[in-house]
């Protein structure tokens, strides 16, 4: 098939939707299909420009064999609603310009935030008469209300028409997780129309490694310490001064030390937060490269998802996965009755602690610090679970499968790139596993 990816973010950026969107593409290429995907200029998480792109209306680029084209985004030097809107706002309309640069899609696959890009999707189907597969990965306005992001009772409003819009418009609506599928039938969307595929994880790329001569373990002096680690993203929403306040409680437990790896200005505000609460046993680091990041994964003894109490229930952190996958035990700080938690819990991966209790949350990382059994168990349990729920190819499978429901075609089935290689050097190719019973 021909599909168009709709994504605001995608590669270089190196979290968040951007690096599984650009795998899904290039998974797809992989098996045989074309695909374009119309994205802004790269700028997460620093909010800038890539010094690569910075002054550029437009620009097309092959990559992987996915065709990428790039359009101007508008980002304001001053967070705020207002700024938000107009980055949106500068997207819709630049990036409806690329969309129609080049082949007509069979399929188009719009993922949200952000809400306003429902619109110009919207259009783009009916100008080709193709379907639109709205892929959720948060549910706005409500999420941004929840944790006071938006205010404004009229922008709540316009945002609100946005997402019934959205929904009203797509063929179909996959979501990441089963707390979505409930608060949308709640809505009122109907629930055939619903498939949740989750978020994934590349298992053969994220995998457990032995600490042993660990690159990062000893660049950072951590050879010897055990090793809390949070990477990821710094906002309202993970509420990142709660393990800096667990961290202070552990100081008399020299050899603990926390790891907070993020964007370069977040960590600042933690650094200040750190002085205040006295933490001497917290280091504070930029984003690695991706490349890195099984090497770095692999230096923690303990990852560690943290949520503020009040958000929403059906938020579920793409890091759950990866954390999986990666061989370490996770203690999550988050809503008992949420997504996030009901996922750790499933997965027997983890400790789920009530958030913003920095004591329970101390208490958790001794207990695995002084019970090395138990955080080995819950480790494996971790990894079978990233391996059978959360596979890369299983989820690429779905999608394929949900295309082909959406369209109504029969899509021959290709090998993948390893598949070719194998069968150019002579060896019979595996084939692609297909399960297109899995939708929800």
């Amino acid at each position: 098939m021909r599909i168009l990816i709709y994504s605001y973010n995608y590669y270089p950026e190196p979290i968040g939707i951007a690096p599984l969107m650009t795998e899904l593409a290039e998974g797809l290429v992989n098996r045989g299909h074309e695909v374009r995907v119309v994205t802004g200029m790269p700028n997460y998480p620093q909010r800038q420009i890539y010094d690569a792109y910075k002054g550029k209306l437009y620009c097309t680029e092959e990559r992987n064999g996915v065709i990428i084209q790039r359009s101007y985004i508008w980002i304001s030097p001053k967070p705020g609603l207002l700024g938000r809107m107009l980055l949106d706002g500068s997207f819709v309309a630049s990036s409806l310009v690329q969309a129609f640069r080049g082949w007509r899609p069979d399929v188009i696959l719009l993922t949200v935030p952000p809400l306003p890009v429902s619109v110009p999707a919207a259009l783009l189907g009916l100008i080709y008469n193709c379907p639109v597969v709205l892929n959720l990965q948060d549910i706005l306005p409500e999420a941004a209300v929840h944790v006071g992001l938006i205010t404004n009772k009229r922008a709540i409003q316009v945002f609100e028409a946005l997402e019934k819009f959205a929904y009203r418009t797509a063929s179909m609506i996959s979501v990441i997780s089963d707390g979505f599928t409930e608060n949308l039938v709640k809505k009122g969307v109907d629930a055939q129309k619903i498939r949740c595929i989750p978020n994934w994880v590349d298992t053969q790329f994220i995998r457990p490694l032995e600490q042993a001569n660990n690159a990062f373990r000893e660049a950072y002096g951590l050879t010897d310490k055990f090793v809390v680690m949070y990477s990821g993203n710094i906002a309202l929403t993970q509420g990142l001064e709660t393990v800096i306040r667990t961290a202070a409680q552990l100081c008399h437990l020299p050899q603990i030390m926390f790891v907070i790896v993020g964007e370069k200005k977040a960590l600042e505000k933690l650094r200040q937060a750190c002085e205040k609460y006295g933490a001497t046993n917290v280091l504070l680091l930029p984003f690695q490269p991706r490349e890195q990041l099984p090497e770095m994964l692999a230096a923690a003894d303990v990852g560690l998802v943290v949520q503020k109490r009040n958000v929403v229930g059906f938020n579920m952190p793409s890091k759950i996965q990866v954390l999986l996958a990666s061989g370490r035990p996770i203690i999550a700080s988050v809503p008992a009755s949420g997504t996030a938690a009901r996922a750790i819990r499933q997965s027997a991966g983890g400790i789920v602690v009530e958030p913003e209790q920095p004591e329970l949350l101390a208490a958790a990382v001794e207990t695995l610090y002084r019970d090395p059994a138990k955080a080995n168990q819950l480790a494996q349990q971790g990894r079978a679970c990233a391996l059978q729920n959360y596979s890369f190819e299983r989820a690429l499978s779905r999608y394929e499968a949900l295309f082909e429901e959406v369209t109504g075609s029969s899509v021959r089935r290709v090998p993948s790139q390893q598949g070719r290689d194998a069968a150019a050097a002579g060896a019979k190719p595996s084939p692609v596993p297909v399960q297109s019973g899995d939708a929800a």
